[in-house]
């Protein structure tokens, strides 16, 4: 009797342990089979190592990619090409964020009953938001110099413009050595962090909003230089008494040192958390980098510089087009998206921040445009924006130009960054210019 038992007792587990095996199974097939149904050694989906069915296309059915025997034919137009490799992705794969890469099981048509088999035998057709002729204005306006120019529609949340320079024809890969620090598989948009220098200054804004008390009536005195413990604050000139919105028109450093003080680091280090500067946005399964900064509570200059975006502030441009979003949609913005579907629906981001926080950002970026950067230098444009000139240590600075505008039937946030270009207005604004142009002009 008792030997029947303890047959019994290892049936029972026997049973239960294959039970458990089953469940894991059925859990790993439903989550990763994908992953495996796409793997380099699948010959129905692959030539010689490479993606061989699924189309992609743009927002205006411009063919941008097709894979087929091995290879991938692409736009006629080298431009297109380039301006449009970090989205659309590479032969090799090298561009992780890239539609060939990251939507690798829409292309060859994925699903749990049929695996990767398809009636047509070439896969499925993708359609992303992105205007191949936008990409195009894009890059031709970036004329070479490395950087990167981003633009989203903040109410659908549809990327229309996303191009990272340095790129490269596809068609016609370069050779790249191991060692290559130029970033030329790196969508920077998505996936670099870069000093953001004074467009900074709206996230300091933000918290001063909506922490510092009497802000109404709060002024400076900028004689172009400013001591903290012995130690220098510059700016580019000597601003006079600056109140709230000429400092941030003028981006006097010294105004917003002392501001960021007033803020302190618990804040601030709060504030870039609530606004998404250090987390990433899932945008159709690809995720963007996460910001980084650090507020020091022992090291008020440093904190001051922090607060001016300089110090160790690593900015994702993507994620700070998304606050560009909220400041323009009353402090609630819209999670970007790639894939164009007629049944998309919009995400909507937690709340960044109060409502009148966004209507008092959105009078003084006016402010910004029309006492600082010359509305005439952006005929036709509802424009609010805040420019930023990012030192970088060894070279020339990083020119940064971000907001949006509210043109009727154009409801896009942009981020444009030259790198080593010089000074943020006179060179990043042009080529936002030249973009939504573009855009409204559709």
């Amino acid at each position: 009797m008792k030997k029947l038992e303890k047959r019994a007792i290892i049936c029972m587990t026997l049973a239960a342990v294959l039970f458990f095996g089953l469940c894991v199974f059925i859990w790993r097939f439903v989550s990763d089979g994908a992953q495996w149904a796409t793997f380099y050694a699948n010959q129905s989906i692959y030539t010689d190592g490479r993606l061989s069915i699924g189309r992609i296309y743009d927002v205006n059915g411009t063919l941008l990619a097709e894979n087929a025997d091995g290879t991938v034919k692409y736009s006629d137009d080298e431009t297109v090409r380039r301006a449009t490799v970090h989205a659309v992705g590479d032969m090799d794969g090298n561009i992780a964020t890239s539609a060939e890469s990251a939507f690798k099981s829409r292309l060859v048509g994925y699903n749990l009953l049929t695996g990767t088999y398809s009636l047509t035998g070439r896969g499925n057709d993708i359609t992303l938001t992105i205007d191949a002729e936008i990409n195009r204005v894009a890059y031709e306006a970036l004329a070479g110099r490395d950087g990167l120019v981003g633009v989203y529609n903040y109410e659908t949340g549809e990327i229309i413009c996303m191009v990272s320079s340095p790129g490269f024809d596809p068609a016609d890969p370069p050779e790249v050595s191991p060692d290559d620090t130029s970033g030329l598989y790196i969508n920077k948009f998505l996936s670099a962090n870069l000093i953001p220098g004074s467009i900074f200054k709206l996230v300091t804004s933000a918290a001063a909003i909506e922490h510092v008390q009497g802000l109404d009536s709060w002024s400076y005195t900028c004689t172009g230089v400013s001591y903290i413990n012995g130690e220098k604050v510059t700016c580019t000139a000597a601003h006079g008494t600056v109140d709230f919105e000429s400092a941030l028109a003028k981006s006097c450093n010294c105004a917003f040192a002392d501001l960021t003080q007033r803020v302190g680091s618990t804040l601030m280090s709060e504030y870039v958390d609530k606004l998404g500067l250090t987390s990433s946005y899932d945008i159709d399964g690809i995720r963007n980098a996460k910001g980084a900064f650090s507020f020091p509570e022992d090291a008020p200059l440093n904190l001051a510089w922090a607060g001016i975006g300089q110090y160790n502030d690593q900015l994702n441009p993507c994620s700070m087009m998304v606050y560009m979003g909220a400041i323009a949609r009353d402090g609630i913005s819209v999670v970007p998206k790639l894939l164009h579907t007629s049944l998309s629906s919009v995400q909507e981001t937690d709340r960044l921040i109060e409502e009148e926080t966004a209507e008092k950002l959105t009078d003084m970026m006016k402010n910004n445009v029309i006492s600082t950067y010359g509305e005439g230098n952006f005929p036709g444009l509802d424009i609010y924006a805040k420019s930023g000139t990012a030192e970088v240590y060894g070279k020339q600075p990083n020119a940064w130009f971000a907001g949006f505008i509210k043109n009727e039937d154009a409801p896009y946030a942009f981020i444009v960054c030259v790198e080593n270009g010089g000074y943020g207005s006179s060179v990043a604004g042009p080529v936002a210019n030249a973009v939504l142009q573009a855009i409204v002009s559709r």
